[in-house]
């Protein structure tokens, strides 16, 4: 009868690019995982070495030479433990999605991922290639055969029916899995129906962090042999996951295992967009980050949520007022500010403003004011933010989110300025969920009740309301949700029961701003489908619906 295999899982971040910090660090777990964890095995997640995804980085033959240099040198530190490293593995004129066996100081073997994705934000085909004498991977660790997957690999119905028709009664996986809303579910039913067909326990370990706009949530999950799934690690949380594997039983006994005590939609989704804020400014050596504060929603739920990723001292924000400008929106403003213990400071558009009227005066001479004038404001903001940040160093946020960018109710250079865009994967009605949701955890309210409730406005022209625009934000994102995250043909959205002309304003509008998101800050995606990586539309497109 088999011992018991102690298995730490890394659910740790490891940056993109940053090979010798990985290298070290992950040298320096392995060590850890054996002598305070005691493990038998310590796996880290997919591509660990390079960082996830490593993109373009892959083309450059210096960095895939680092990259097996670097796995080297952490298999030296594998002594009395066995450890799983992902990392690219460059094999002449080709190159493999690759984890290795690494024991004993040296590398034991290694195992190429057998399914690519290239769908949404992957695109793995461009990079590796699939080896056509590759086939199961397993090996014994303490007279217990062990299966190794990839990632993509446990999504297909054969690799693992493979890998256990080889003898694997235990299966391991690292992941590079990017949060997603919805998709825990998914998962977790999918490795229950694996388990339960195949008998094999799993270890499913996945990537923490965000990288540009991608964040990777962890919610590392194990499931016994005859299908039952165990609570998943807390998402978002870089820990180490220690469990007891039982050979006989194939069933797992969490050691080292903390779970989350909030798994809702919204919990989840206010956490993406922090951890994707914090990420994307330290990844980058910044700390400090400005923003535009209205008084409105929008900027409102991203100031709190700046806040919680960088700490008040590092935010300052900016009340531009014009001559638009609400009481309110200014008391509002200064009301957050104050309860979150934010630097708020005040810089009027109206001179900017004012300066460019008389500029463009002459050229606009005899015509009536439309949109221009309203977007000279935005454009005067923006600039400002810019800027103060070119002065005193740090990054913009901008604040728009999914439904106006969908439709292109924010203006280029304006109000779309910026280095990093938290909500734009967030449609208006989802922020005000996402609001209404904060404000009842954590102690006092985070964003004032009075921006939930007052009727959303640009301030762009006297008496504006957003609905002025555009149509009811409930029926906008319902809409935006069958043509844009479905695909739905515009027929097949006005089949469901919408009016047909706001659906072919609705579509109108998306083809037409699309040249518009392409130049739109990064932010993170939270959604089955994202504007950026993940939703690539052609900016010259005859196609009509």
């Amino acid at each position: 009868m088999a011992d018991p295999l102690r298995i730490a899982l890394a659910q740790f971040d490891f940056p993109v690019g940053d090979v010798a910090g990985n290298a070290t660090r992950i040298a320096a777990m392995i060590g850890e995982a054996r002598d305070e964890y005691g493990a038998d095995i310590v796996v880290f997640p997919e591509l660990a070495v390079s960082g996830y995804p490593p993109e373009d980085l892959l083309m450059r033959p210096r960095f895939l030479a680092d990259c097996e240099q670097a796995l080297r040198t952490i298999a030296e530190a594998a002594t009395g433990i066995v450890a799983i490293v992902g990392w690219p593995e460059s094999a002449g004129s080709v190159l493999y999605n690759s984890a290795s066996v690494l024991g004993d100081g040296r590398i034991e073997r290694t195992c190429r991922k057998r399914e690519l994705p290239n769908y949404n934000v992957f695109d793995e085909r461009r990079y590796f290639h699939v080896d056509p004498d590759g086939g199961s991977c397993v090996f014994e660790v303490k007279d217990v055969p062990v299966g190794l997957l990839v990632c993509e690999d446990l999504w297909f119905p054969k690799p693992i029916a493979d890998t256990v028709a080889q003898g694997a009664q235990l299966v391991l996986v690292p992941n590079a899995s990017p949060f997603e809303r919805g998709k825990h579910a998914q998962r977790d039913a999918m490795i229950a129906a694996h388990t339960r067909a195949t008998g094999a326990a799993l270890a499913y370990l996945n990537l923490v962090g965000g990288q540009d706009a991608l964040v990777f949530d962890g919610s590392s999950v194990v499931a016994d042999g005859d299908g039952t799934v165990h609570p998943a690690a807390a998402a978002f949380t870089d820990q180490w996951l220690v469990v007891e594997y039982e050979p006989e039983s194939r069933a797992f006994t969490p050691m080292v295992w903390m779970d989350d005590g909030d798994e809702s939609m919204d919990a989840l989704a206010w956490r993406a967009v922090v951890r994707g804020i914090r990420d994307y400014f330290g990844k980058n050596g910044f700390r400090r980050a400005w923003l535009g504060l209205s008084g409105g929603i929008d900027s409102s739920i991203v100031l709190a949520m700046a806040v919680e990723a960088l700490g008040a001292e590092n935010v300052t924000a900016v009340r531009m007022p014009s001559r638009y400008t609400a009481s309110l929106s200014n008391d509002l403003a200064a009301e957050q500010c104050r309860e979150l213990g934010v630097e708020m400071m005040t810089v009027p558009v109206e001179p900017a403003f004012e300066g460019l009227l008389a500029s463009l005066g002459e050229a606009f001479a005899g015509r009536e004011a439309d949109v221009t004038e309203e977007n000279l404001q935005s454009r005067a903001r923006g600039m400002i933010l810019m800027a103060l940040s070119n002065k005193f160093g740090g990054l913009v946020l901008t604040t728009g989110n999914k439904s106006e960018y969908a439709v292109g109710y924010a203006t280029i250079y304006g109000d779309m300025a910026g280095a990093y865009a938290p909500i734009k994967d967030l449609y208006k009605t989802e922020v005000y969920g996402l609001a209404k949701w904060r404000n009842t955890v954590g102690g006092a309210p985070v964003i004032p009740p009075a921006v939930i409730a007052r009727p959303p406005t640009a301030e762009l022209r006297a008496n504006q309301l957003d609905q002025d625009s555009l149509p009811p934000y409930d029926v906008l994102d319902a809409i935006l949700l069958r043509f844009v995250d479905q695909e739905q043909s515009r027929d097949e959205v006005c089949a469901a029961g919408f009016d047909a002309a706001v659906v072919d304003r609705v579509v109108q509008l998306v083809r037409r701003s699309e040249w518009k998101r392409q130049q739109a800050a990064p932010g993170p995606k939270v959604s089955r489908r994202a504007f950026g990586r993940e939703r690539r539309y052609p900016i010259t497109n005859g196609y009509p619906r």
